[in-house]
């Protein structure tokens, strides 16, 4: 741990000129940016991680708007809630006992709304500024998008069953439990964000895809949008249209249109993820510059800059971070494992070569910030990883600010349980 301190400090001021006039850089832009994350629901259940931890890590406080993973999109084309899944359980019919609960009530057996969403309600009841949007899709449930958009009356149905579900909060009583009916879950979500990973194919094995689904992908965004204004009219309140976008050049040509960018108020770009223990070498999944001597040029600056390129208006763009990092194994010592052959992926704790950022700051190994390209790596002699830090995380806030870009988002909360990679980004992001 001493060598690692050494090499990094030497690494430190190797890169201090480069790196001070870097962080000197004049900010412009809105003073107020976004602090976006995503709250994995079913990980109240995996890991432990609830609304009340999310309140007591202070991150509730720090954030503008948490991202509920996910709503379901069915086989019909509706927004539903799986009625075989444990996510009602979870997420609206169980009763919390005040120990669990955010403001230490216990939960009635017969409220009209338990679980979850009631926490967050007791959570927003003292923090107004504090939105939050049902994120519709991800990796897993993106399986029936296309259908749910394939033509005008299907587009007007699923947008209305979703402001339905999600907004009007007009949850369905199911499984013999009270919770549920008209306007259970009324006020908790303001927003929609739409994660369809992705538009047009290269998704989850499975998803149903067309030639047109870029062009309908735009056309329910229209519709989102003009649901959204007269739900605004009706009741006075703000609501908020997002969408989530690959980082890769390619699926932003085949998926998406630059009109898109004019109905949305925000776009999230997924600063990471750029490899993985499927390639043989090892390389920095999130870094905020591509290194030299890097396999491949991906990184933050080149996602942003061709989304920029491409029509999306700077103060739009939220810059994703990750809460986990992507490991190898089997990797020689020459130069201390970056950018070395591997002979595999690594064991983590959220799948293969993955594991997140509280459990990876535990492990042994020697550790290398290289500030120049916001980027970080654990190396123990066998097995190499790359995360991200408060250190990177703060050159991201930055980075934002300089280029006046409209904000940060983390994927996701559980990650990072004591909030210290939140703190970073509401730090980072605050105007002199």
């Amino acid at each position: 741990m001493v060598l690692g301190v050494v090499v990094a400090a030497v690494l430190g001021a190797l890169f201090f000129s480069a790196f001070t006039a870097f962080t000197d850089t004049s900010v412009d832009g809105p003073g107020e940016r976004e602090r976006v994350a995503y709250f994995a629901d079913w990980n109240v259940a995996n890991r432990g991680y609830s609304i009340k931890d999310f309140v007591e890590s202070g991150a509730a406080d720090r954030l503008t708007r948490l991202q509920w993973a996910f709503g379901h999109v069915s086989q019909e084309g509706q927004c539903h809630i799986p009625e075989d899944a444990d996510q009602p359980w979870q997420i609206y019919q169980r009763r919390y006992d005040a120990e669990e609960s955010v403001d230490g009530a216990a939960d009635s057996y017969d409220q009209p709304l338990a679980g979850s969403l009631n926490q967050l309600r007791k959570a927003q009841e003292d923090r107004p500024n504090l939105g939050a949007s049902i994120s519709l899709g991800g990796w897993n449930w993106s399986t029936y998008f296309s259908d749910a958009v394939r033509t005008e009356q299907a587009r007007e149905e699923f947008v209305s069953s979703c402001v339905d579900l999600w907004l009007r909060g007009n949850l369905p009583k199911m499984n013999g439990e009270p919770q549920g009916g008209e306007g259970a879950a009324a006020g908790i979500f303001d927003g929609i964000d739409l994660d369809w990973e992705w538009p047009g194919g290269n998704g989850k094995e499975g998803n149903i895809e067309r030639a047109e689904d870029k062009r309908n992908f735009t056309l329910v965004v229209q519709e989102f949008r003009e649901q959204l204004n007269d739900l605004e009219a009706e009741t006075g309140e703000s609501y908020t249209l997002s969408v989530s976008l690959s980082n890769s050049r390619e699926l932003m040509e085949s998926s998406y249109e630059p009109e898109v960018f004019n109905l949305v108020d925000f776009a999230t770009v997924q600063g990471y993820d750029f490899t993985g223990s499927w390639s043989e070498v090892t390389d920095h999944h999130s870094q905020l510059y591509a290194a030299d001597g890097a396999p491949t040029d991906a990184s933050v600056h080149s996602a942003v800059q061709q989304y920029l390129d491409y029509g999306l208006p700077p103060e739009k763009l939220i810059v994703g971070f990750p809460g986990y990092g992507r490991g190898w194994t089997g990797v020689p010592e020459t130069d201390f494992g970056r950018f070395a052959p591997a002979s595999g992926a690594a064991e983590g704790g959220y799948g293969t070569g993955t594991d997140a950022y509280v459990d990876l700051e535990q492990r042994d190994g020697l550790r290398f910030h290289d500030p120049l390209n916001g980027a970080y790596w654990l190396y123990d002699g066998e097995e190499w990883w790359s995360y991200d830090t408060t250190e990177t995380v703060r050159q991201k806030g930055r980075y934002v600010r300089n280029e006046g870009l409209g904000g940060l988002m983390l994927w996701n909360l559980d990650m990072d349980p004591e909030g210290e990679l939140v703190k970073a980004m509401d730090k980072s992001l605050a105007a002199d």
